[in-house]
């Protein structure tokens, strides 16, 4: 069923007039936000402690951290560069996907988040920068509930637009209490910034008067598998060329398809589709359904599988070239996953696979190497300690190679514009069995090989690369690689959907049940 939100019945034309009696008057666009994406499968809890430890930015130290980058909050704040315009940051935390958000920490940042926009206004539009497929224990749509609050304060007179990562589980209440929403259309995501724009650019012409969104959104009945979710290729391709002819349509100021986010067991998770129309609900709601329609079409090509780890590591040790990308499915630090695990890399060891850089997070080993120091030898229990699923832990001897702080810089493409980067205190450690391991100390997604030349390292000597993502990694080592090999490990992130125990999650809902209807009958 189509569902259509449009402005809540104001006239944006009279509030224009009202708040802004001469065209050049500035117009004050508040921007803010909690991104995370929760999974709900992961150990562990995110406590207010874990968001502190990310960084909680208010004020100026948004503008520090994010003016020169390409993430959410850059493009937000790039249209206080556009004549009439002032964006005001507010207060900002993005927080590496984890478990389940405690009550506590909703609460606390719900209250600072509402406070901070109360205390700075009036706003004349709000540019949220969320995730869409955050959960709290008592709060199974993170993001529904802050738009709520951000509305509360704001009142229905005040356009509200939200940012949205691709892997967005949209909701209802999402959709109900904001007047734009728009997610990426790239993974890996190195379009952050652009949507972002996107966002800013819609809600600050709705707050002058200039355009009347109406949205409408359409849930599809399916959960698109983590394999398949890459854009430049089937079936996303496909779904992103039918958005490009939707985006072409007149009147079509904005639209988007969400591929959802599988890892999080809530009645939205699936896929989704929003389009925005200048003032024309029903045109909307015929090109959301049309487009709703083109994903549902492309429905046997969600589901896949992806190589064992033996399978992979002959597969990588066949090809003629290198280094061969290995992507950890299961320990996706990008999806909730804790970083640790060394599946791959005890095969490599069972195989006697030597030209081997694998980054795994074990603070107690990188200590281990800190002590040592450089040249250092060290008897190592690594990784396979936060979840059973990520264990045994691999025990081997090793000489350290490199000692760093863990903090680096990348300011080419990455995913999610990120630029800045934290992963603790690091080392670089060299098994007497020929692998070379990056030990650190915090899980940072490794999207970046300078987390490796950092270390005096070159990652292009080796044969075999793992990274523990699916997509994210590919923006900063795709170039690298002469061939990408996703990789069937254990964990919360697995390849296989239906390994995992749903509660919440709609039904029926392809591909687990693959009589699923669309259109709804009845």
């Amino acid at each position: 069923m189509v569902r259509q939100f449009q402005l809540m019945g104001r006239d944006l034309d009279d509030a224009a007039r009202r708040v802004h009696p001469v065209v050049a008057a500035v117009i004050r666009l508040a921007a803010l936000g909690l991104s995370h994406e929760t999974n709900t499968f992961a150990a562990g809890e995110t406590d207010l402690a874990d968001l502190e430890a990310a960084g909680i930015l208010r004020g100026d130290a948004i503008r520090a951290e994010h003016d020169s980058a390409r993430t959410t909050m850059a493009g937000f704040l790039a249209a206080g560069q556009w004549a009439g315009v002032e964006v005001v940051p507010l207060l900002h935390v993005t927080v590496t996907p984890s478990g389940l958000i405690t009550d506590r920490a909703l609460a606390t940042m719900a209250d600072q988040l509402a406070g901070a926009l109360e205390a700075s206004g009036p706003f004349d539009g709000i540019l949220a920068a969320l995730h869409g497929a955050a959960v709290a224990k008592g709060t199974p749509d993170v993001d529904g509930y802050l738009l709520r609050r951000f509305r509360e304060v704001a009142g229905p007179g005040t356009p509200i637009g939200a940012a949205l990562d691709l892997h967005a589980n949209i909701s209802t209440a999402m959709a109900s209490r904001a007047d734009v929403l728009v997610t990426y259309r790239t993974n890996p995501h190195i379009d952050a910034y652009e949507r972002a724009v996107d966002v800013a650019r819609l809600i600050a012409g709705a707050a002058r008067g200039d355009i009347r969104p109406a949205m409408a959104f359409e849930q599809v009945p399916a959960a698109l598998n983590i394999l398949c979710q890459n854009t430049g290729g089937p079936p996303m391709d496909g779904i992103v060329a039918d958005l490009e002819t939707c985006l072409d349509e007149p009147g079509v100021l904005s639209a988007s398809v969400a591929e959802g986010y599988p890892y999080a067991d809530v009645p939205e998770m699936g896929m989704s589709v929003i389009v925005v129309t200048d003032g024309d609900p029903g045109a909307a709601a015929t090109r959301a359904r049309h487009l709703a329609a083109s994903v549902w079409a492309r429905r046997v090509e969600f589901d896949r599988r992806a190589a064992s780890a033996a399978e992979a590591l002959r597969l990588a040790c066949d090809e003629p070239g290198g280094p061969v990308l290995l992507l950890d499915v299961g320990d996706n630090i990008g999806g909730g996953s804790p970083g640790d695990s060394v599946d791959i890399l005890a095969e490599a060891l069972r195989a006697g696979v030597p030209s081997l850089i694998t980054i795994v997070v074990d603070p107690k080993a990188a200590a281990r190497c800190a002590a040592a120091g450089v040249a250092g030898h060290v008897q190592l229990s690594i990784g396979g300690k936060a979840d059973p699923l990520t264990g045994p832990p691999v025990h081997g001897r090793g000489t350290v190679l490199a000692l760093h702080s863990g903090r680096y810089e990348d300011s080419g493409p990455t995913h999610a514009g990120i630029r800045y980067f934290d992963a603790g205190p690091t080392a670089a450690v060299r098994l007497d069995t020929g692998q070379t391991l990056v030990l650190c100390s915090r899980a940072q997604m490794p999207i970046s090989p300078v987390q490796v030349t950092s270390l005096g390292l070159d990652p292009t000597t080796f044969k075999v690369i793992i990274a523990k993502g699916v997509h994210s990694p590919l923006a900063g080592y795709g170039p690298l690689a002469s061939r990408v090999i996703q990789v069937d490990t254990p964990g919360v992130t697995g390849a296989d959907l239906h390994r995992l125990h749903y509660i919440q999650r709609r039904r029926p809902l392809y591909p687990f049940e693959t009589d699923t209807p669309y259109p709804p009958q009845g």
